[in-house]
């Protein structure tokens, strides 16, 4: 296959110039250490991943409060911050470009992790077990108050600047996949009648508040967003949901970003409410670099980028099965299929 745009640089900003436009997808991988922080082996697996253009880490939790999975990594301890330092070094010392995925889980953190009762936009519980711990199941969250809503806007600027402090070439607000910034900005986990719920207006403004904060405190050329509007997991679509986000976007296109990361188990997957694929949606409302996610072929990827649907294009399982998935796709080789049992080592 010819691979003219996969293989072609592109620049974020004047600063940021990606080598090409594969993007490693975030990952959830549970493989911290009991202070949740990043451990040699998390060195050596994005260090094997740098020839891609740019690196997303794993979710990273902006607090303890907001765990929701064992073993996932943090950024608010200073112990967390000098493990990251680690990577980034090796990534960086192997060409590599990487942002940090800042995450609070919201209703879907638990208090065996915590200690404490989970926080939510509104006392909304989510019905049924944990992932990765199934005997657990998910706990009622307290509604968050006004205080409680600035404090975590607070942590997540606190956040991005521990993760320039680690070296991070920029971060990615993880607004996606029904945690917590997504929990505001759909209206079955929204039921809030102040500022911060009700009218499309009012349920971004949480969002755009973190990334007002970020981008303040590092720039916005270093500030991205990974956003799903199809509510697609662990929470349900609203009628209403979609004039959110379209506000949201009309927002974020004054703003100077990195990026916006569409999130997809399936990019091809279409809903009505959105007029089609959610890609297609961003596309037609937001104006800045936007990334795909979910399920592509290379050849997918360079017929989607050829025709401007996108600008980079990210992928997930195929770089866990292929740490050299860049080389591979650039030489034509056969890429290993991937496989769940591959889950239990980071390699």
């Amino acid at each position: 296959m010819k691979q003219t745009e996969l293989f072609s640089a592109y620049a974020l900003s004047k600063e940021l110039i990606l080598s090409n436009r594969i993007v490693m997808a975030p990952m959830t991988r549970c493989f911290a250490d009991d202070e949740l922080a990043p451990t040699d082996a998390a060195i050596a697996y994005y260090a094997a991943r740098a020839d891609a253009g740019l690196l997303v880490t794993e979710a990273t939790l902006i607090h303890a409060d907001g765990q929701g999975y064992p073993h996932t990594p943090g950024i608010w301890s200073e112990r967390q911050v000098r493990a990251w330092r680690g990577v980034t070094d090796a990534v960086h010392d192997a060409g590599g470009r990487i942002f940090c995925q800042l995450w609070h889980t919201g209703r879907m953190a638990h208090s065996h992790y915590t200690g404490q009762q989970p926080v939510a936009p509104s006392a909304v519980a989510l019905q049924g077990s944990l992932p990765r711990a199934r005997d657990l199941v998910y706990e009622t969250p307290r509604e968050l108050g006004l205080e409680d809503i600035h404090r975590l806007v607070e942590r997540y600027r606190q956040a991005a600047q521990n993760a320039m402090l680690a070296g991070f070439d920029g971060v990615e607000i993880h607004g996606a996949n029904g945690y917590l910034i997504d929990q505001f900005l759909h209206g079955e986990t929204n039921r809030r009648v102040d500022e911060y719920g009700g009218s499309a207006e009012n349920r971004r403004r949480f969002a755009l508040e973190v990334v007002d904060a970020v981008a303040n405190a590092i720039g916005g050329e270093r500030t991205a967003i990974r956003l799903s509007p199809q509510a697609y997991v662990n929470l349900a679509y609203t009628e209403g949901d979609e004039e959110v986000f379209e506000m949201l976007f009309e927002a974020l296109n004054q703003r100077r970003m990195a990026y916006v990361h569409v999130a997809a188990f399936d990019a091809d997957l279409s809903y009505d409410y959105l007029g089609g694929r959610p890609v297609d949606f961003v596309r037609q409302h937001y104006e800045g670099t936007l990334i795909g996610c979910g399920g592509f072929t290379p050849e997918k990827a360079e017929d989607e980028l050829e025709n401007g649907r996108m600008d980079l294009v990210a992928f997930g399982r195929s770089f866990i099965a292929n740490a050299d998935l860049v080389s591979r796709i650039r030489d034509g080789r056969e890429l290993a299929v991937y496989d769940e049992a591959m889950l239990g080592s980071l390699t």
